[in-house]
Order: C-alpha cells, then sequence, then structure tokens
C-alpha cells in the first residue's frame, strides 16, 4: 500500500500531466510566442547588439587611458644617449668630455662607441578629444536612432508572428465549424444511404440510386479527411511558431474575426512609418557630420613615465610628467567636404519625401484593406442566407425522393450546391479573418 508521501507526489504528477495536457488557449499561445519564438529571439538580439553600439559610440568620447611598457637593449648612440637622458643618469663623461684635449679633431670615443645599455620605460597615457565639430555627438545620436530602429523591427517581427498565431487560430475554427458541417451531411447521407438500400430491396430505388449515394458519401468522407490533415498541419506549424509540441488549443467561439481599429491608431503605431521618422532624423545626424570637418578638433593629452636600466629601478626619482593639447583645422580640401555636405542635405530631403510617401501609401493600404473587409462581410452574410436555402432545399428534395417524387440524380446535385456553398462560405470567411489580421499587422503595436 502507498504511503502519505507517495500517494501526494502521484497526485502532484497527475497535476503537472493534467496542466501539460490542458488545451492552450490564444492568449496563453501569444505568451509563449513572445518567449520562444526563435525569429523573436533573433530580432531582440539584434536589438542588444544595436544597444551595445550606442555604448560604443559613447566611449569615444570619454578618451583612451594605455599603458606601455619598452624593454629595449642598444649599443646605438643616439639610444643609449637617449636611454641615460630618460633615466635621467645622464652626466658630463656621456658627451666625450673626459677625452677632450681642446683639439677639436679630436673623437669622442665614448660618446659616439658606448656600450650596450637597457632601457626599462613605463609609460601611462590618458588622451580625450575635447571638441571635433559635433561629430562625435552626431554619431551618438545616429547609434541611437539604430538602437530604436532594431526595436521596431523586433516589434515588427513579433507581430508578424502574432498574426500567424491569430490566423492560425481561426482557421482551426473554421475547419472545425465546417467539419461539423460535413459531419451533419454525411449522417445525413449514412441516414440516406441506409433507406436506399432498403427501397432498392423493395424495388423501389435503382442500382444507380445506390451507387450514386455511395459516391456521394466517398465525397464526403474525402472532403472531412483532407480538413483533418489541415488541421494537423496546422499543429505542427503551431509547434513551430511556439517551439514546442502543441496537440490541443482552444479555438474561438466565434470563426469570424474582428478589429476595431482607425487609420489614426495605424498611423500611430505602423512599425515601418517609426523606422522612417528615426531614418529621417539619422539623416539630419549625418548633416550635422557633414558640417563637422568645416569645424576645428581640440584635444588633450596627460603622459606619466619612468625609465631606467632595470626593471621599475628607481620608479619615483626618474618619473617624468607631460601635458599637452592640440588644435587642428582643415583649410581646404579641394571642396571633398562641400560636396560631402551637400550629399548628405539631398539625402535627407530624399528621405523627407519618402516619408510622405510611405504616410501616404499606409493610409491606401488601410483604405484598401477597409473595403475588402466590408465586402467580405456582405458576401458571408449572402452566402450564410444561400448555405441555409440550399439546406432547406436539400431537405424538401430528400422528402420528395423518399415519397418518389424526384429522382436520386436531383437529390444528389442539391447537396452538391450545399455542400459548395459550405466550402464557398469556409473560403470567404478565411480570407476576410486574413485581411482583419492583415489590418492589425498594419497597426504594429496596437493590439500587442
Amino acid at each position: 500500500m502507498a504511503s502519505p508521501t507517495q500517494r501526494l507526489t502521484l497526485a502532484l504528477l497527475l497535476s503537472v500531466l493534467n496542466l501539460s495536457a490542458a488545451p492552450l488557449s490564444l492568449n496563453e499561445a501569444i505568451t509563449l510566442l513572445k518567449e520562444q519564438n526563435l525569429e523573436i529571439k533573433a530580432a531582440s538580439l539584434d536589438a542588444k547588439i544595436a544597444q551595445n553600439d550606442v555604448s560604443l559610440s559613447q566611449g569615444y568620447s570619454y578618451g583612451a587611458l594605455d599603458f606601455t611598457q619598452n624593454v629595449v637593449r642598444s649599443n646605438d648612440a643616439l639610444n643609449v644617449f637617449g636611454f641615460k637622458l630618460s633615466s635621467r643618469e645622464a652626466n658630463f663623461g656621456d658627451f666625450g668630455l673626459a677625452e677632450y684635449t681642446g683639439d677639436t679633431t679630436t673623437q669622442p670615443k665614448d660618446l659616439n662607441y658606448p656600450g650596450y645599455r637597457n632601457l626599462f620605460q613605463s609609460k601611462l597615457t590618458y588622451a580625450i578629444p575635447l571638441y571635433t565639430g559635433g561629430k562625435l555627438s552626431s554619431y551618438e545620436k545616429i547609434a541611437q536612432q539604430m538602437e530604436k530602429i532594431k526595436q521596431l523591427d523586433t516589434t515588427k517581427v513579433t507581430a508578424e508572428k502574432i498574426y500567424e498565431i491569430r490566423k492560425s487560430y481561426y482557421d482551426m475554427a473554421l475547419l472545425d465549424h465546417s467539419i461539423d458541417k460535413l459531419q451533419v451531411i454525411q449522417k445525413n447521407i449514412a441516414t440516406l444511404q441506409a433507406a436506399t438500400q432498403q427501397m432498392f430491396q423493395e424495388g423501389y430505388a435503382k442500382k444507380v440510386d445506390l451507387l450514386e449515394v455511395e459516391a456521394k458519401k466517398a465525397n464526403v468522407d474525402r472532403m472531412i479527411l483532407e480538413m483533418q490533415a489541415n488541421k494537423k498541419l496546422l499543429y505542427h506549424y503551431l509547434s513551430f511558431l511556439l517551439n514546442q509540441k502543441v496537440s490541443d488549443i482552444v479555438t474561438p467561439s466565434d470563426d469570424r474575426a474582428s478589429a476595431a481599429i482607425t487609420e489614426a491608431d495605424v498611423m500611430a503605431n505602423n512599425s515601418d512609418l517609426k523606422k522612417a521618422s528615426h531614418g529621417l532624423e539619422i539623416r539630419s545626424s549625418m548633416i550635422d557630420v557633414a558640417t563637422a570637418p568645416y569645424l576645428p578638433t581640440v584635444g588633450a593629452f596627460a603622459e606619466a613615465s619612468s625609465a631606467d636600466n632595470t626593471f621599475l629601478g628607481k620608479f619615483s626619482d626618474h618619473a617624468a610628467y607631460t601635458i599637452g593639447a592640440r588644435l587642428s583645422w582643415n583649410l581646404y580640401n579641394g571642396g571633398i567636404d562641400a560636396h560631402t555636405l551637400e550629399k548628405a542635405r539631398i539625402d535627407h530631403l530624399k528621405t523627407s519625401t519618402e516619408v510622405e510617401l510611405a504616410k501616404k501609401g499606409i493610409a491606401l493600404q488601410y483604405d484598401k484593406i477597409q473595403t475588402e473587409i466590408e465586402s467580405l462581410d456582405y458576401q458571408v452574410s449572402s452566402l450564410e442566407k444561400e448555405l441555409d436555402l440550399s439546406t432547406q432545399i436539400y431537405k424538401n428534395y430528400e422528402g420528395r425522393y423518399r415519397e418518389h417524387l424526384t429522382s436520386m440524380s436531383d437529390l444528389i446535385i442539391k447537396q452538391s450546391q450545399q455542400i459548395e456553398k459550405i466550402i464557398n462560405l469556409q473560403m470567404v470567411k478565411n480570407q476576410r479573418n486574413e485581411r482583419i489580421f492583415a489590418l492589425e499587422k498594419l497597426s504594429y503595436g496596437a493590439n500587442q
């Protein structure tokens, strides 16, 4: 007999299994999508790279601190003399004065042919740009705008994947509803098949009548199998999107999607328009970059060093310090700067024109999709009425066939018309949902 601990463990395990087997709702799927979809993760990493580029652009304004350790051995006269000066150990003898006799033709041998000497020099240098004509600040602004564009790319990829998730859920709902209707027809045909078989045995129906019923039943069976296969494909696709196995979902209760999105929503949230706006900001910053060569650049540096013929020998006694600043100003370069600036201004004007064109294009897309949705709404309403009518006509013909007032061929034709209306209604509803989701995708961020 199981102990209380074992029973508790078993209960918890069953609870976990039940939770894992629970059908996945649309909202749960969207949450998982944002966390696990590989394309979204890749886009997020691009945004992080762009964020790192901002930090890189900011780093140039803080200057650079370098440490240099030189280890040199030489008997070159200039080097040896310089080594002694660097280590503050030069004396008069290094000038060859010990050999000086007043004869100017006498060459100082100690100066020209010194022995080998070592140099261990430790140097710390800090350099910082004080003014660059606005170039560094402009590059920082460009990096910040690029970061925002990459973030919008992530938003766009996320919106596209949400679109695919929502469409898959509503496609599944459409398939379920269509299968339900076809299964009703399947049952009716099975009933009709049994009645026709009975009538055939009694001599009231022909063999061809029975064959027509069997063929129609096989056709409906085939259509149901195709729709069930499409459901399996949708589950495979959902598993791919969510990067995990999906075998059961909660389909929307209504197979027709709805969205209340205005043109103002689209213009305020559309990712492409936002990217175009950031692109225009980048072009403005590029004008500032192109203007920078007309201005001087100013930098400063500070350096501390110590040198000796042994490593770190008499470090503090031999320390040396240097500070300085430098101004650089290009006054003429053949007109290159002027042409570069003019090109930047033209690029800015071009981008500004493209932004206005993009706004008009997005507005046109919105109007087009809305018109298509209105048309498809009318088609759905019309097809639903036609389906109701064809269903009633089929029932009427079925009753007339049982009373021997019409032929099996006429009955099959009416049933084929009923099935055709079901398929057409599914296709139009699917087109309408796709347009609804396209409208949502056009307004990135509005329903996320």
